[in-house]
């Protein structure tokens, strides 16, 4: 396998490295889980968008560079190499929009994608609900049909819904044949958060930031172009959104990588010739960069025609698993210091290590539980017989 970069994509690293260093804010944004950093992560979104770094993959008539996947890769490397604020876009980016170039209508395509790109709507998850967490084929949220008015009436409770408290449009599973079970007569919805009967109710983290948020439906209309696909389609649709959030978009390598390089220069400088807490840096790096080249693998194997189907249920393990124990290695490497927050003069490197491994507990449990995942691996990839 060659791992070198052609002279085109080593010219497209120092372009992208060359406006990010001429662009990156100096002082970090807030959070954008708060409604400041919120608004101000949409401004940094638009700045993107202006200058055609914002999905660099897409069609250029969407804000794109039509760049290949190799070259996404790279920017994504170096996004996270500058310290580049957070996307805020990246439900609508990195997992709704693969769905809606595959399944979407031209006419959906043109309306959403534009203003996805640029920030100016947030998207938003509806998948999971009180009853169906990772298994989203027990939901019950339903969608009844309207034909006087050309649409479907929405009721029902989506919870954990990610960027819900400030977000703009939903995209999530509704069940419209009452009669169906499992994942059978589901259908795939965009929801306006704005229309009449939604209400949003926010759910704080252990830092007290609404990143989620609880939606209520009460006879919510959603007219018929705001199906995606066909009725009953939206399990198909679904898995094909669960395989970006799993398998390659959501959390490409250099979300990684950046983080890898921090913690060795972390055990450079507070070390003290400790070897366990060597090795354990040292095991973060090279899952890092495995975690590369595997990722660099599946992108070969996409461009020979191939899909990743259930291995991005390993992939979803790997990277949650490794993100936790890269995070609580720099914590021990800070001892004490690693308890201070962000408020704190003596929080080292503005308490990025302590929330890093806040958001990384999570990682375990969103996009499908860890364990669920490890059903999924026994029984697609092994060959194990279903348990009982």
């Amino acid at each position: 396998m060659d791992l070198e970069f052609s002279p085109k994509e080593q010219e497209f690293r120092q372009e992208v490295r060359s406006w990010l260093e001429a662009n990156v804010p100096a002082t970090p944004l807030p959070s954008m889980d708060t409604e400041e950093g919120f608004r101000l992560h949409q401004e940094w979104e638009k700045k993107l968008f202006d200058a055609r770094w914002a999905v660099v993959s897409w069609p250029k008539a969407y804000g794109g560079r039509e760049a290949g996947l190799t070259e996404w890769l790279i920017f994504e490397e170096e996004y996270y190499r500058a310290g580049a604020p957070g996307r805020v876009s990246q439900n609508g980016i990195f997992l709704f929009a693969p769905t809606v170039f595959e399944f979407g209508s031209q006419e959906q395509q043109d309306r959403y994608l534009p203003k996805m790109a640029s920030g100016e709507e947030i998207w938003v998850q509806g998948w999971s609900e009180p009853e169906a967490g990772s298994d989203l084929a027990n939901v019950r949220s339903r969608a009844d049909r309207d034909d006087e008015r050309g649409g479907w009436v929405l009721n029902g409770q989506k919870i954990w819904s990610s960027r819900g408290t400030y977000g703009h449009r939903l995209f999530g599973l509704f069940r419209t044949d009452p009669e169906s079970k499992r994942h059978h007569g589901l259908t795939y919805f965009m929801v306006d958060l704005a229309s009449a009967g939604v209400t949003v109710r926010p759910i704080p983290q252990l830092d007290g930031e609404p990143g989620f948020a609880e939606v209520f439906l009460d006879d919510v209309f959603v007219p018929d172009a705001d199906v995606l696909g066909g009725p009953g389609e939206g399990w198909k649709i679904m898995i094909a959104t669960t395989g970006s959030e799993r398998g390659l978009n959501l959390r490409s390598p250099g979300r990684f990588l950046a983080p890898a390089d921090r913690l060795l220069a972390l055990y450079r400088e507070r070390g003290n010739g400790d070897q366990v807490l060597r090795d354990a840096a040292v095991q973060a790096w090279m899952d890092a960069e495995a975690y590369r080249l595997f990722t660099f693998g599946t992108v070969t194997k996409l461009l020979d025609g191939g899909q990743i189907g259930a291995d991005s249920s390993i992939n979803k393990v790997f990277w949650s698993q490794m993100d936790v124990e890269l995070h609580a290695t720099a914590l021990k490497l800070l001892g004490g210091y690693g308890e201070l927050d962000e408020g704190s003069p003596d929080a080292v490197d503005g308490a990025r290590w302590l929330d890093g491994f806040l958001f990384a507990l999570g990682g375990p449990i969103y996009a499908g539980t860890n364990e669920i995942q490890r059903n999924t691996i026994a029984e697609r990839i092994l060959g194990l017989p279903r348990a009982k």
